[in-house]
């Protein structure tokens, strides 16, 4: 039997089609079509043309081969298809239907170095009948170009235009092997290259390594020829290119730190060349790089939480940076709150308002306060206007008057109504905020665990913010350490205050089996670090195999990050033989997380960070006996999980975490004393009852 395979990238004369694909089995062959073409099309040639099989080809390509020939994307589109590339491998004639089906046709011959390959329905008639008058086809080889092809093209190639050396180093097949590895590496590192060439090359086979496989080839492609450059614009964007590509992957790469700081220094060149579009969007990127979610929240561990100092010193010397936070302070300072009618209270945040409920109900019942809620991310203008971070940057910087002004227009009628301003998350509406005066109005922001590692401390002018408010103490000692205008006299007045939580509620009867369930509440983030409470269980069912491990709440999402997916496929795949013997529970999400407490006897805190953690808080107000890992992104240091929680919530390792519970658990008297204990703590320390206090003080000063 003869294989014939047929490609097209665009649509035929079926009736011309037809009488060849009848013609070629009369000679004994078998016809199999490939088309980039459309679905409805597809279908007329599956129902019509007579062929063995068909199949659809790719007809959009994500990666955007802008600029090449129509033929090579109608390749670049095909070339990973299984289907195209198992029936090229076993075909003895390959044809090309139309212009953009050539270049496709030539590359499979590349690979299936015996097989005929041949442009329209003639020629692939003559093809088939010259093998039968042959005796038949000849038996198949690898499906590879030879790498002495590709050498002998490469070597041509370097003395030729850019163009021809690029598509030498692009198979995807060569790129798999060691001579590809060894092949793209000589133009990046030769001498005497201009950058531009350098740069064009680094591309095309980072492009090609990516789609070999091997993203971190493509990522020291571009690293490699970055490090080769001498002009800084194009060695930067080639990190940042880098960058873009590692965070998709959601790893931690090694270029980060020359990509921040080529950006940097890029940045600092053009501010001090006046080109200020052009620094704000470079220093923007050098923050987003170095402050980017992969590399401090979606990981277990952080750099910045290891030696915050260090970690921002760069940044730091960055002359545009030291623009961006000079402080633009105030005409005059905030007014006295108002003694002959209520105060008026203005809350805003961006689209999460999980914390605000319980101060939102208080206050708008609070006959001395007038309450207005403003949701930034309601309003279209106004979460344009939140969300142009760069823009941010380039009005502090002095290069873009018409975002002051727009942010003047929208927020001036809200500061004028408004006494006191409370801003939930310091993030970009704090940012946007802080580039206008705010008259004589208090502005009080609250900036919960996750903003301190993220770049928007850096770019909040603190001058133009009366009261900080954190969450517990060794967040404000993260944000405080790297960030040197909240140390200086300009620094806005500091406190500390609990979330609003109401936790009398969770003081149910617990069922009688509770106290061998190991609860941890809120498993829908990396930092919560769910694997370190099956290491508890391990240790605990090693002794006690009574105990199992409830999760109560809705699972990481894997778009969040590629580095969450990494994380979580790592979690199920763990748990699937422990949910399905029984010893790992999962609720799923839940809107009566009181009621699944009743029948948990111990509350874990797993998390590498919290500011918190309100899920222990509500779990230990229930009456489970709380276990607390020593947060490693503050452990040791002067302010941790050991100085927010009571002594001996405390451990440093699963092991210390298994002893614990053993011990207290050794009588259901032990436990329900300790559980007695615990919830009396947290009732008494952290329910709204008595933290709104704190609040009444914030806001209302004397008049509390």
């Amino acid at each position: 039997m003869i294989d014939v395979l047929f490609v097209s990238s665009k649509t035929f004369p079926m009736s011309a089609v037809a009488d060849t694909v009848r013609k070629l089995g009369a000679e004994g062959a078998r016809a199999v079509y490939g088309g980039s073409v459309s679905d409805s099309w597809m279908e007329e040639v599956t129902e019509g043309a007579g062929f063995a099989d068909t199949h659809q080809l790719p007809r959009k390509d994500g990666r955007a081969a802008v600029g090449l020939p129509r033929g090579e994307q109608v390749w670049l589109r095909c070339r990973s298809d299984s289907w195209l590339r198992s029936h090229a491998r076993k075909a003895h004639v390959l044809v090309a239907l139309d212009d953009g089906a050539v270049y496709t046709v030539w590359q499979l011959a590349q690979r299936n170095r015996t097989a005929k390959a041949v442009y329209g329905f003639a020629p692939a008639l003559n093809a088939v009948r010259d093998l039968v008058r042959q005796g038949g086809p000849k038996r198949h080889g690898a499906f590879l170009p030879p790498a002495s092809l590709a050498l002998r093209d490469f070597g041509r190639a370097l003395k030729r235009l850019p163009e021809s050396t690029e598509r030498v180093l692009t198979p995807r097949p060569l790129m798999r092997r060691n001579v590809g590895g060894k092949l793209w590496r000589i133009p990046l590192r030769a001498p005497g290259l201009s950058d531009k060439f350098r740069a064009r090359i680094a591309r095309r086979v980072a492009e090609s390594m990516y789609w070999a496989g091997k993203p971190s080839g493509g990522a020291y492609a571009l690293g490699l020829a970055a490090s080769k450059m001498s002009d800084l614009a194009v060695k930067a964007k080639l990190l940042d290119d880098v960058m873009r590509q590692e965070f998709k992957r959601g790893v931690t790469s090694p270029h980060t730190n020359q990509a921040v700081q080529a950006l940097l220094e890029l940045a600092d060149r053009q501010y001090a060349a006046g080109e200020l579009d052009e620094a704000a969007v470079n220093l923007n990127r050098a923050l987003v790089v170095g402050f980017h979610r992969v590399t401090h929240i979606d990981q277990l561990s952080s750099p910045l939480a290891a030696d915050p100092r260090k970690f921002v010193k760069r940044f730091h010397r960055s002359a545009a940076l030291q623009a961006v936070q000079a402080p633009q302070g105030r005409e005059r300072p905030a007014a006295p709150a108002p003694t002959g009618r209520p105060l008026r209270l203005l809350v805003t945040t961006s689209a999460n308002d999980n914390f605000l409920h319980h101060i939102l109900d208080r206050y708008r019942a609070h006959p001395g306060v007038e309450v207005r809620y403003l949701d930034l991310a309601a309003q279209n203008s106004l979460k344009r206007i939140t969300g142009s971070d760069w823009r941010i940057i380039q009005t502090k910087l002095g290069g873009d008057d018409e975002y002051a002004e727009a942010v003047e227009a929208l927020m001036r009628p809200h500061l004028d109504w408004a006494d006191t301003v409370f801003v939930d998350w310091c993030a970009g509406p704090v940012a946007m905020l802080s580039t206008i005066d705010p008259g004589d109005t208090r502005m009080v922001v609250r900036l919960h665990s996750y903003e301190a590692l993220t770049r928007w401390p850096q770019m909040v002018d603190f001058s133009r913010v009366d009261d900080l408010v954190f969450v517990a103490e060794h967040v404000q000692d993260l944000t405080v350490a790297q960030t040197p205008h909240l140390r200086g006299a300009h620094a806005p007045r500091m406190h500390v205050l609990h979330n609003a939580m109401k936790l009398s509620g969770f003081a149910r009867e617990k069922t009688p089996d509770a106290r061998f369930n190991i609860g941890l509440v809120g498993v829908s983030q990396v930092a919560k670090d769910p694997l370190w409470a099956v290491e508890v269980l391990r240790a605990l069912r090693a002794q006690d195999d009574r105990y199992r491990l409830v999760l109560v709440g809705g699972d990481m999402d894997r778009r969040a990050s590629r580095a969450t997916k990494k994380y979580r496929d790592r979690m199920e795949k763990e748990l699937a033989p422990l949910v399905a013997s029984g010893e790992v529970v999962r609720t799923g999400p839940t809107d009566d997380v009181e009621g699944e407490l009743t029948d948990i006897g111990f509350i874990l805190s797993s998390s590498v960070r919290e500011g918190s953690h309100n899920g222990l808080m509500e779990g230990a107000a229930s009456g489970a006996v709380p276990v607390v890992r020593d947060w490693p992104f503050y452990a040791g240091k002067p302010h941790s999980a050991r100085t927010l929680y009571p002594e001996g919530w405390v451990v440093d390792s699963p092991e210390a975490a298994a002893r614990r519970i053993l011990q207290v658990n050794a009588t259901e008297e032990s436990w329900q004393q300790d559980a007695k204990l615990a919830s009396e703590h947290a009732l008494s320390t952290w329910d709204w009852a008595v933290v709104h206090a704190d609040f009444d003080r914030l806001f209302l000063g004397d008049r509390a």
